[in-house]
């Protein structure tokens, strides 16, 4: 075996050299390319006629039915936009239930009877496509065999440019269902899931008086991810199979001296993030915010809050920029929950509310504890919650998060919520006496420097432990993890909160028709309700053993493994939930019970295998070659007459390491096989039960392996190697 590395770390840092400084001073820049490569409502209105832009904003902003007879005039114009920007096909732009996106693109020419080459694209190529939906995963909608397929367009989420120089495309959001009409996609379901909010919302504000135009589900997710180069990521199997490593010791230093969370960014990685930035300012995507994370190598970036739905399109269009950009700057983006055994895990924090065009229906405002509106929607939310939390854990359970929830870097499997301490003392108030009343909290914070400035006081702190935390204007649900489609987590939430608003509507209204004022049936409903739910309310820190013995006192559910959260989708009481409010019929839920399970099993299933491979034929190797030359020194050292005491110490270790390795193996291999039956409810508990504990004893000698063996030897790029290499 060569004693050559296959990898070279100073090479991978020098993959990149400074880009000459381009500045432009211009200071249009970000309001002029905002948009430009979207089909939004600047150019909608500028290439329409009247007519059709009125009644398509009435359809965008107001959901009224979609009149087809405008669809011919909306192709055309959208058609020329395309063409004048150098597209030469279009796609209808879907997300199957893989959890990302797909696309099939058709060329705008058409040859016409006298070979001359036309361009085309009218109206009923706009609003439906038919891709072959056949090797979409559909958990039994429809049988392999029966390959028909629907896109329908969604004008609510413009269309956008994709590609570059050499390929432009135009892209058209659209739905994507079965011949039969079940939703096969993540979009449907988060559209029906905005129209029931929607229709119980509406009625319960007028229970208030208020007569409300259209509201909407918003959402603004946190995305964290890796940057990791590339010359690293292309000498790691584990990485370019599974997304993480299932080998590599912990580095001596890591993330400890807190050094890296919001510090100065590395003039690659800003050069990168900021090219990231530009491309999706450039789809429409209202970017904020970027920082450095907790782990060193790891990143964030979060948008402006949107429309629930465009958010979701956006939120896919940021992983595949992340994705395309990063290789530009020689990196990898790696999007897994856990790339890195003990190193921060990513997730995708999604802030979450809901209101009308001109209210958010959880912001408190100055005086919380009179706001009725507020206090009536906020605990609708806390009652959702409680009572579902199988849901919640359940819309965020996948292999990968299974590695972050509960470990000290993301919340446990334990739903609960954080108020913050004004909040809470107006709930504690409503339960003891049925009113609540100011009792201090904001002000002024002073720093005790004069030329600093006095600096208003949040009513109540954050709370970063916690998996649903109110945060001033929203809910914040951080137990998402960064590569999962936010639009399940939304939909349950929208789903779940509608139910809510509806029951407690429905309590309501009879008593205020009877003249009871909506103030005083409020007080009264939430005293009565409050006890109900207030076990789901907890401020402290979630990462504490005493709170995971707490919770399960309190009766809250802690399922610590997506195999046994995944069964809540199907439990019959969220079935008659989702059936209710037409979010999804029993069979497309249970639909989406069999592709998440099954998901869960093959990517265990390719790790097990994964792992064996890399074991048997790059780490055994490296240490019986190590082996072999401990063996060849100890006879040059007896030859010479010295003592053998050290190499022979040495030679035990690693022979014992060989054969703790080779038996690990052969378990490993012996699991990979079996499988654990037939079913794929029973395989994905063969994979957690048996498959994962033996893939992770092949790692605890592999990575015990790593610090014996030579740098030189040694087949994989380190941990030391990929997090500090910029």
């Amino acid at each position: 075996m060569s004693t050559q590395k296959r990898f070279d770390t100073v090479t991978a840092a020098k993959t990149w050299s400074r880009r000459p400084e381009t500045r432009s001073g211009d200071r249009d820049l970000l309001p002029r390319v905002f948009g430009e490569d979207t089909f939004g409502l600047r150019e909608m209105q500028s290439r329409l006629p009247d007519t059709v832009f009125e009644q398509l904003m009435r359809t965008i902003r107001h959901a009224e039915e979609l009149d087809p007879g405008i669809a011919d005039n909306v192709a055309s114009a959208m058609k020329d936009w395309a063409l004048s920007r150098g597209a030469t096909h279009y796609t209808h732009w879907f997300q199957p239930l893989t959890g990302s996106t797909a696309e099939k693109h058709d060329s705008f020419l058409k040859v016409g009877g006298d070979d001359r080459a036309l361009t085309e694209f009218g109206g009923s190529e706009l609003m439906q496509g038919e891709p072959d939906a056949s090797s979409f995963p559909s958990g039994g909608l429809r049988a392999t065999f029966e390959a028909r397929g629907y896109t329908a367009w969604d004008p609510t989420s413009p269309a956008f440019l994709m590609g570059g120089e050499s390929a432009t495309y135009l892209c058209i959001p659209t739905a994507f269902s079965s011949w039969a009409g079940d939703s096969l996609d993540a979009k449907i379901p988060l559209l029906r899931s905005m129209d029931a909010l929607d229709q119980v919302t509406r009625r319960a504000l007028r229970l208030f008086g208020v007569d409300a135009g259209r509201v909407t589900a918003s959402l603004g997710p946190e995305q964290e991810f890796f940057l990791l180069d590339r010359e690293f990521y292309y000498r790691r199997p584990d990485l370019m199979t599974s997304g993480r490593t299932l080998f590599g010791a912990k580095p001596p230093r890591g993330q400890e001296l807190d050094d890296h969370y919001f510090g100065s960014m590395h003039e690659r990685v800003l050069a990168c993030i900021q090219a990231v930035e530009m491309d999706l300012y450039r789809l429409g995507v209202p970017m904020k915010t970027r920082h450095n994370e907790v782990a060193p190598g790891q990143y964030e970036m979060a948008p402006v809050y949107e429309n629930a739905n465009v958010a979701s399109d956006h939120q896919q269009l940021m992983m595949r920029i992340l994705e395309r950009n990063a290789r530009h700057y020689g990196f990898v983006s790696l999007l897994h929950e856990k790339p890195f055994a003990g190193i921060n895990g990513s997730g995708k924090h999604i802030n979450w509310s809901f209101g009308t065009s001109g209210r958010n229906l959880m912001d408190p405002g100055d005086t919380p504890h009179d706001n009725l509106i507020f206090l009536f929607f906020c605990t609708a939310v806390m009652s959702a919650v409680n009572r579902h939390q199988d849901l919640l854990l359940a819309s965020v359970s996948t292999a990968g998060n299974d590695h972050r929830l509960g470990a000290n870097e993301a919340p446990p499997s334990i739903i609960s919520i954080f108020l913050g301490s004004q909040l809470e003392d107006i709930f504690e108030q409503l339960e003891a006496s049925g009113r609540a009343e100011r009792r201090g909290g904001e002000g002024l914070l002073g720093l005790g420097v004069d030329v600093l400035p006095n600096l208003p006081r949040h009513s109540g702190d954050r709370n970063r432990t916690s998996p649903f935390a109110f945060t001033g204007n929203k809910f914040e649900f951080r137990a998402v993890g960064s590569s999962a489609s936010i639009s399940l987590p939304a939909t349950v939430l929208n789903t779940i909160v509608a139910e809510a608003i509806d029951d407690w509507t429905q309590l309501l209204e009879p008593i205020v028709a009877s003249g009871t004022s909506i103030e005083d049936a409020l007080w009264k409903l939430l005293s009565n309700e409050i006890p109900d739910f207030k076990r789901i309310v907890f401020s402290g820190d979630n990462y504490s053993d005493e709170w995971v013995e707490e919770a399960a006192r309190r009766g809250l559910l802690n399922t610590g493994s997506t195999v046994d959260a995944l069964p809540a989708l199907v439990a019959d009481k969220n079935k008659e939930l989702f059936d209710k409010y037409d979010v999804m019929s029993p069979r497309e839920l249970e639909a989406r019970h069999e592709v998440l399970t099954e998901q869960y099993f093959i990517k265990i299933n390719i790790e097990g295998e994964t792992a064996a491979h890399i074991a048997r034929t790059m780490i055994l190797p490296a240490a019986v070659t190590y082996l072999g030359q401990l063996g060849s020194a100890r006879k040059s050292v007896k030859k010479g007459g010295a003592s053998t005491q050290g190499v022979d110490e040495s030679i035990a270790l690693v022979a014992g390491l060989v054969d703790e390795l080779t038996e690990a193996l052969a378990e490993l291999d012996a699991q990979n096989e079996e499988l654990g039956g037939d079913e794929v409810p029973e395989k994905v508990v063969h994979m957690r039960n048996n498959v994962i504990p033996a893939a992770n004893a092949v790692r605890d000698v592999a990575d015990r392996m790593e610090k014996v063996i030579p740098d030189e030897l040694w087949p994989l790029p380190t941990y030391r190697d990929m997090l500090f290499v910029k």
